[in-house]
């Protein structure tokens, strides 16, 4: 499938990144107070927050949730995070020496995290702690630690990074789902954004099956479009239901185009999180360290003006390609259910599996037909032509 950028000007992810180069800071470094080993010879005490915010006379929105109470209910979960990284300085990666010459730069990505368990694992999103070679919890009391990582899946932008739990006392938050989410339902975030630690904006679902681009150049189904303020920061930070549940992961925001990779994006009120009943299908795998396999079809597409899905290209040797599909073909159901563009294609396969058999309707100029596929398993890094 095609896995590109979905349909506004442009998509950031929301780590802030900083770089030192040659020992002289050019960009503000956050820095994180805090014990750096802690305690270890004392027994941990996990507090589960709540599923149901306390209700309290005080509320300020239209339907009851006080946001006040939600928030003490659950930033006690919330973590920040700084990920330490080395980066070569060949001038294409965004970063230029102003000693001039190439040479290495080290680069720190912030962002936020939450807890899941009584263990010490915290989930958050792959492109805050990718490639990195220390990474930094900081828990609200203060407390730092450092965190190793477990599992990451660059194909839905999520990562398992664990701290040592002795001498801490951790508040896991509760996985929701965002299967019964509907437009106009509140939500929340609290992360990190440019560095202000456990902010917390408010807002509503704005759009429910989005598609937007994975750090490995394919696409995260179902995304969560939210105008709750997202900003450089709130990455990997938890995105809220009214009742405190955790219904998917701080992610991405839209841009106009025009700053795209500057570090000055800000919240234009189109944000995005990854769906947590995702997250949740992969989480034991993420914990125990395992790679996670996802479906793949091999096509790249477009919209068909007159309905279903236009196969733009075929990757040579991909299972599409194997089965017969062909560049114009149009796919107009898959398995029987009518497809009204490319993102049912890609919504639909996100929820199966390599080695599992599709039957598509297929229209080919004047004829119809039927075409079953067995999918095959999602490369590393998408292929320059099709996903």
């Amino acid at each position: 499938m095609n896995q590109g950028s979905p349909r506004t000007a442009g998509v950031v992810m929301l780590a802030l990144v900083s770089a030192l180069v040659g020992g002289a800071v050019v960009a503000i470094v956050l820095a994180l107070a805090g014990d750096l080993n802690g305690s270890h010879n004392t027994t941990t005490v996990v507090e589960r927050a709540s599923a149901t915010a306390t209700p309290t006379a005080n509320t300020s929105t239209g339907n009851g949730v006080n946001p006040a109470s939600l928030y003490a209910q659950v930033s006690p979960g919330v973590v920040d995070i700084t990920a330490q990284s080395t980066v070569t300085n060949n001038g294409s990666n965004g970063f230029f020496s102003p000693f001039g010459g190439g040479g290495t730069e080290s680069q720190t990505d912030s962002g936020a995290g939450f807890e899941v368990d009584a263990s010490g694992d915290i989930l958050t999103a792959a492109h805050v702690v990718s490639g990195a070679s220390q990474i930094t919890v900081t828990l609200q009391s203060g407390q730092t630690r450092p965190a190793r990582l477990l599992g990451i899946d660059t194909a839905t932008d999520t990562a398992v990074i664990k701290v040592d739990p002795s001498g801490l006392t951790l508040h896991p938050l509760a996985l929701g789902s965002d299967s019964q989410l509907v437009v106009g339902d509140f939500l929340a975030a609290i992360g990190d954004p440019f560095g202000y630690d456990r902010s917390l904006s408010t807002g509503v679902v704005a759009g429910l099956d989005r598609t937007i681009q994975a750090p490995n150049g394919f696409t995260i189904a179902h995304a969560i479009q939210t105008d709750a303020a997202l900003n450089p920061g709130n990455s990997g930070g938890p995105v809220l239901d009214q009742s405190g549940q955790v219904i998917g992961i701080a992610d991405q925001i839209a841009t106009d185009g025009g700053t795209q990779g500057s570090g000055t994006e800000q919240n234009s009120g189109v944000g995005f999180a990854v769906p947590i009943d995702l997250v949740k299908a992969e989480l034991s795998e993420l914990e125990k360290g395992q790679h996670v396999a996802h479906a793949y079809l091999g096509v790249s597409t477009s919209d068909n003006p007159n309905g279903g899905v236009l196969i733009a290209s075929v990757e040579p040797g991909g299972p599409a390609a194997s089965a017969g599909i062909q560049q114009g073909d149009v796919l107009t159901a898959i398995n029987g259910s009518a497809l009204q563009g490319s993102d049912d294609l890609i919504n639909d396969i996100a929820t199966l599996k390599p080695g599992q058999k599709v039957t598509f309707t297929v229209k080919r100029g004047s004829k119809r037909l039927s075409i079953v596929l067995t999918l095959g398993t999602q490369p590393s890094q998408a292929p320059t032509s099709a996903g």
